[in-house]
């Protein structure tokens, strides 16, 4: 008996990846709103990992214009998360 190995398609697994990113913003907007500590930093790592993966494939323009979209609902939850005294980073007793 042998094993198939299945392979995705390239474009499949692009997209694949893409989701996670939307995913993975999407989860940080969430633990923003829920007030959790260092929230402000990783969504906008998840900004950031989510434009490095749209530059590494400029044909897919649905990604980035997504990421126009969501961009400034993101940096306005950062700055308000700032200005009221969120932290950047998990706190020290």
């Amino acid at each position: 008996m042998t094993s198939l190995k299945r392979s995705a398609h390239p474009a499949t697994a692009r997209c694949r990846r893409s989701e996670q990113f939307k995913d993975e913003v999407y989860r940080q907007m969430f633990r923003l709103e829920a007030s959790r500590p260092g929230a402000e930093m990783e969504l906008a790592l998840a900004l950031l990992r989510a434009w490095q993966d749209a530059d590494a494939k400029p044909e897919d323009m649905e990604e980035r214009q997504w990421l126009r979209k969501i961009c400034p609902i993101c940096l306005e939850m950062i700055e308000a998360a700032v200005q009221s005294g969120g932290s950047t980073g998990p706190q020290v007793h």
